[in-house]
Parts: C-alpha cells; structure tokens; sequence
C-alpha cells in the first residue's frame, strides 16, 4: 500500500522482500533481466502461484500420505487429520481405507 505511488524499480526492488520458501525459490531462479517491468513481475508471479492455490484435493490424495519409519502413531494420526481437512465432502470408507493403508508394519496395524 505505501508503494502504490512508487517507481517500477522501487516495486521490483521491494516485492521479493515478502517472499517466503517456494516463492523466493521461484524468484531466486529468475534469469537477469527477465523482468522487465513491474507489471510483467507481478504478471510471472501469478502465474506461477495462483494456479497451484486452484488444485483441488480429492479422497485418493489420502493414499500419498504414509507413517514414516521413527514416526509415532501420534505424528502419523495429525499429518493424517491435516490431510483430511483439506479435501471436502469426504466419505468414510475412503478415510478407513487411507489410514489403514498409512499404516506402517507393526503389531498395532
């Protein structure tokens, strides 16, 4: 908001100072010069990020998340519980068939 009046070359200058992890990743592999232009940098930045918010996640996504080996059951219930409020109008079976399947080999499973 204090930049609206600035300068492209203040907004460019400043912009990556609000970047975290995958975000400064993208901006940090940037070739030099490919920004021409504020506008064309916020432009890249959408479309490199605003597609990713879109992916929706359905029940077999459940499939990928697993016990890693030195993990409690605890850790595995709360990645597991994260996983399931990301996906809407889950139904039942497919959370028992995705926590069994997480399951690591031991004498609880």
């Amino acid at each position: 908001m204090y930049l609206a009046d600035a300068s492209d070359a203040t907004r460019c200058k400043a912009f990556p100072t609000t970047l975290t992890k995958a975000a400064m990743k993208w901006f940090d592999s940037l070739p030099l010069r490919a920004v021409t232009s504020f506008d064309d940098f916020s432009h890249k930045f959408r479309m490199r990020f605003s597609i990713q918010n879109d992916k929706v996640k359905h029940a077999p996504s459940l499939l990928g998340v697993k016990q890693e080996v030195g993990k409690t059951l605890r850790d595995y219930m709360e990645m597991f519980n994260k996983a399931c409020l990301e996906i809407q109008d889950l139904p039942t079976k497919a959370v028992i068939m995705g926590l069994v399947n997480g399951l690591r080999e031991s004498p609880f499973s």
